[in-house]
């Protein structure tokens, strides 16, 4: 849910899955939070203005049932002038919201499961997939999907893909990111890096421990970096 870089429109994926972009923001030493009740401010204004232009982009945008608790996002794009242009180009206002969960736990008055601004879609094991359904039947806006057993990132990609998403942004957290990068489904990565350290070793992380496919001999590409005030963009590809 941090700030991203900007870019002109993604290409899409042909195939069985959407092109998929990580987009986050981190200390200087990796930490996507601290530990204080309060969520840690990453990005300023002019990021988080970027972060919308982004998501107006995208035909879904995804986050952990973590990121969910924590930040009860909305998911939303927030201008009304790119709301008015993804309908003007026969595209619904916001792109479709999207959440995973190993077994739940997700409050039904979560802000992505309770507006109706935009759909949202709660992969699942397939044998979470009864109760959770059952849990969530008052929300309007939440739709629970089946996605392997565990639940399986390919198969959760390869369903969006045949409900017509093409681009997907993938916002956290760091276990998701580490999903994705570890099990090479991504295309791009933003990131964000902010000018300061958190210094808490349990707070949470960008990436946690994983057998990465990018190592130093495959490399990810770096196709952007760009100084925002006191902030560093960095977009790579995959």
């Amino acid at each position: 849910m941090r700030g991203a870089p900007g870019r002109s429109r993604a290409p899409a994926v042909s195939g069985d899955r959407p092109y998929t972009t990580l987009s986050c923001a981190m200390s200087l030493d990796g930490h996507i939070d601290d530990l204080a009740p309060r969520r840690l401010v990453l990005s300023d204004d002019a990021d988080w203005d970027r972060v919308d232009a982004v998501r107006a982009d995208h035909d879904a945008i995804l986050v952990g049932a973590g990121t969910v608790r924590a930040d009860d996002p909305r998911l939303l794009v927030r201008s009304e002038r790119r709301r008015a242009a993804r309908v003007a180009a026969g595209r619904p206002p916001n792109p479709l919201r999207v959440t995973l969960t190993s077994g739940g736990g997700l409050d039904p008055g979560h802000r992505m499961f309770a507006d109706t601004a935009a759909p949202t879609l709660v992969y699942t094991s397939a044998s979470a997939a009864p109760a959770l359904t059952r849990h969530l039947a008052a929300a309007p806006a939440a739709t629970v999907v089946a996605a392997g057993e565990p639940l399986d990132l390919r198969v959760l990609l390869a369903d969006l893909r045949g409900r017509g998403v093409e681009r997907l942004m993938v916002e956290g957290g760091g276990r998701v990111h580490t999903r994705f990068l570890a099990e090479s489904l991504a295309d791009e990565l933003h990131l964000v890096i902010a000018p300061f350290m958190v210094g808490e070793g349990a707070a949470p992380r960008f990436l946690y421990p994983a057998a990465f496919p990018q190592t130093p001999a495959a490399p990810m590409r770096l196709a952007e970096a760009k100084a925002q005030g006191d902030l560093v963009l960095l977009r790579y590809l995959l």
